[in-house]
């Protein structure tokens, strides 16, 4: 849950805007200093992000392992750039750890893992498996008869792999109102456009067929982000439900929006610049002067 109080929703959004901003600029910084990284996957879904992490995740600052708390699964775990950053942002373990992204001994690859950054629930990075687990830990909470959420979020290429709809078979049988699962739904996978590549179209209407509830938003409107957030039921419910969140492959930098060369590559320090100036021209209008 947010952890600040905000007078209005619009000053919500602000401030949900501001993190997001943020939290780009930390990726070019961390990208930068690693050498490279998954920036266009890490661009599109820093809004999901920060929806869950600034306004519907209900988690302890400083406690990692505080048994209440929310689980959150990065399925698509090439995405830990957008990751970790708020992992440090919540003091589960120090902001100078991040100057270390991709070096060698420091405890950031390009995937998180589990064993080595606090706050990471599931070491992840070979696709498709991040749902199946999530399963796993729903179930676990009924069971422990925690009141505590799952949510889990996938790139939509992963959505290929076959073990993605035994789980989401699976958690529909199993009547998982704690599970929610998000993609990232920017169209795009490392070998070009998801609908070349194996068209995962219409999506809502196929998790739907599986029993689900879905939401279908703009990834990028942090209002819609929000909304869809607070219409997920009660952990007591029995449908799991889905959020489709439509988003643009490298967002908030102009020259990589929808290249795919930028699923991962580097950055000098005068394209790190151009990328940050471009994300502070980006950022959406205020609703609180």
């Amino acid at each position: 849950m947010a952890e600040k109080k905000f007078v209005s929703k619009e000053e919500l959004l602000d401030y949900l805007d501001d993190k997001a901003e943020w939290l780009r600029k930390e990726i070019i910084r961390i990208s930068a200093i690693a050498g490279g990284s998954h920036l266009g996957g890490g661009l599109s879904m820093a809004d999901i992000i920060v929806a869950l992490f600034y306004y519907k995740l209900n988690l302890k600052r400083g406690d990692p392992k505080w048994p209440d708390r929310d689980r959150f699964i990065l399925s698509k775990g090439h995405g830990a750039v957008a990751y970790c950053p708020v992992l440090a942002d919540y003091d589960f373990f120090p902001r100078e750890w991040l100057d270390t992204f991709n070096k060698l001994d420091s405890p950031f690859g390009v995937h998180p893992d589990m064993n080595k950054i606090p706050g990471i629930e599931m070491s992840t990075g070979s696709l498709g498996h991040g749902l199946s687990v999530s399963v796993g830990i729903a179930l676990s909470a009924r069971l422990d008869r925690g009141e505590w959420r799952v949510f889990v979020l996938m790139g939509d290429g992963e959505t290929n792999e076959g073990m993605v709809w035994e789980a989401a078979q699976s958690a529909s049988h199993y009547k998982l109102g704690n599970l929610t699962a998000i993609i990232d739904r920017n169209k795009l996978c490392l070998d070009g456009p998801t609908e070349e590549i194996m068209s995962i179209e219409p999506i809502q209407d196929r998790w739907e067929a599986f029993g689900w509830r879905v939401f279908d938003v703009d990834g990028h409107d942090m209002e819609q982000l929000v909304d869809a957030l607070d219409k997920v039921p009660q952990p007591n419910d029995t449908k799991p439900t889905l959020i489709i969140a439509r988003t643009v492959k490298g967002k908030g930098v102009d020259f990589m929006e929808n290249v795919p060369i930028w699923h991962y590559s580097g950055l000098d320090k005068g394209k790190s610049l151009e990328a940050i100036a471009s994300i502070e021209k980006n950022r959406p209008s205020r609703r609180v002067s």
